[in-house]
C-alpha cells in the first residue's frame, strides 16, 4: 500500500487541553481520528516530534525518568489487571486518550491516529508504514543490546524514533535502545503473523454478538498477533513494557477503532454491554470462559460497568469507572472514527 492510496482527508483538529472530569453528556464536535498515513507531512512530523518531546519531560509520577517512560511503567505495573480481563478494551481506550493529550501538550495539532494493519497484510514488512522518512522507521538491525534483566534488544537503525532509549523493561529499570524484531514465529520477518489480522480475520472478530466474546476474540486475535509480529523475541512491542514502542498507541488506536465500529452497529445495547472477568484469581485453563471454577478453586470475580480503572496518577488523572469511557462521543473523550 502507498500513501497516495489513502484519501488525504483530515477533520476535527483540536488544540491541547487538560483532561476533563467524567461527564456523561455528548460532545458537540467530536474529533475524527485518522489512519497515520492520511496525515500530511507537516502533521506526521509534528506527531513524531511530539513523541520525542515526551522523552524530554519529567516524570508525572515521581520517577527519575521521563514522562515518556511513565506510560511504559504504569502499563507494566498494571499489566495483570488490564490484560485477559474485561477492562482490557476500556482501559486501553482511556490510556491512548491520555497519550494524545500529552502529545498535544508537546505541540501536536492533529487528531489521534491509528495503524490500520489490514491494509498491509500482503507484505507487512515491506509496508510504507515503516518508511524511515514518512513513516515510523523500520525493523531493528544487527546491533544487539543486552540488559541486566537478561533480555536482548534488536536496535532500530532508522526513522524518527531510532535514538529513543526506553528506561524500563517489564517495569524494571533497564535502559536500552528502542527495538523491533519482525517475526512470524518461525522466521524473520516472514509473514509477520498476517493471517491473524487480515480483513477476513478482523471480520470474524467483528461478528461477535456480545462484549465478552468480542473482547476475548480481539485481545487474543489481531491484538496479540501484532504485538508478537513486531515485538518478536527482541523487540519492545513484545513484553508488558510495550508502550516503550511508539507504535503501541497506533496499534491500540486501531483496536479501539474496531471496538468503536462494533459498538456503533447496535449502540443502544453495546454502549452499555460490558461483561467478563474482573480479575484473574485462577491460572489460565483452570476455569470456564465465564469465570466459574472447574477444579474447586475460587471463581474469578465478575466485572461490572461501575468497576474503577486504575492509572497510578499518570499525568495527574484520577481513576474512573468503566462507564465513563464506553462512548467515545461523550464529553470526556469527544472523538470518533
Amino acid at each position: 500500500m502507498h500513501f497516495a492510496q489513502l484519501l488525504p482527508l483530515l477533520t476535527g483538529l483540536v488544540a491541547a487541553s487538560a483532561l476533563p472530569r467524567q461527564d456523561s453528556t455528548r460532545c458537540t464536535n467530536p474529533v475524527k481520528r485518522v489512519e497515520f498515513r492520511v496525515l500530511d507531512a507537516k502533521l506526521r512530523k509534528e506527531y513524531t516530534d511530539a513523541v520525542i518531546c515526551l522523552t524530554k519531560k519529567p516524570s508525572s509520577i515521581g520517577l527519575k525518568t521521563s514522562l515518556y517512560d511513565d506510560f511504559s511503567y504504569v502499563h507494566s505495573h498494571l499489566s495483570n489487571n488490564i490484560h485477559y480481563v474485561a477492562v482490557f478494551l476500556p482501559w486501553h481506550r482511556y490510556f491512548t486518550h491520555i497519550y494524545h493529550k500529552e502529545l498535544q501538550a508537546c505541540g501536536y495539532t492533529g487528531p489521534m491516529v491509528y495503524w490500520d494493519w489490514t491494509l498491509d497484510v500482503k507484505d507487512v514488512a515491506g509496508s510504507d508504514f515503516w518508511d524511515p522518512v514518512n513513516g515510523v522507521g523500520g525493523n531493528g538491525g544487527d546491533k544487539i543490546e543486552k540488559t541486566s534483566d537478561g533480555r536482548e534488544w534488536k536496535c532500530l537503525v532508522d526513522g524518527p524514533f531510532k535514538d529513543i532509549r526506553p528506561a524500563y523493561s517489564r517495569g524494571i529499570a533497564a535502559e536500552h535502545c528502542l527495538s523491533r524484531d519482525f517475526y512470524d514465529g518461525e522466521s524473520r520477518p516472514g509473514n509477520m503473523r498476517a493471517s491473524g489480522y487480515t480483513p477476513e480475520a478482523v471480520a470474524d472478530v467483528q461478528r461477535q454478538s456480545d462484549f465478552e466474546s468480542y473482547e476475548f476474540s480481539m485481545e487474543n486475535g489481531p491484538h496479540i498477533a501484532i504485538h508478537s509480529a513486531v515485538g518478536g523475541l527482541m523487540g519492545d512491542l513484545g513484553p508488558s513494557s510495550s508502550p516503550n514502542e511508539p507504535i503501541f498507541f497506533l496499534h491500540h488506536g486501531q483496536v479501539d477503532r474496531l471496538w468503536t465500529l462494533w459498538q456503533r452497529e447496535d449502540p443502544e445495547t453495546r454502549l452499555n454491554d460490558y461483561a467478563g472477568i474482573r480479575e484473574r484469581l485462577m491460572t489460565p485453563g483452570n476455569g470456564t470462559s465465564d469465570g466459574n471454577s472447574t477444579d474447586g478453586g475460587m471463581p474469578n470475580p465478575r466485572a461490572a460497568i461501575t468497576d474503577m480503572m486504575p492509572f497510578m496518577g499518570l499525568v495527574g488523572v484520577e481513576d474512573l469507572p468503566v462507564s465513563a469511557v464506553m462512548d467515545t462521543t461523550s464529553e470526556l473523550l469527544c472523538y470518533t472514527y
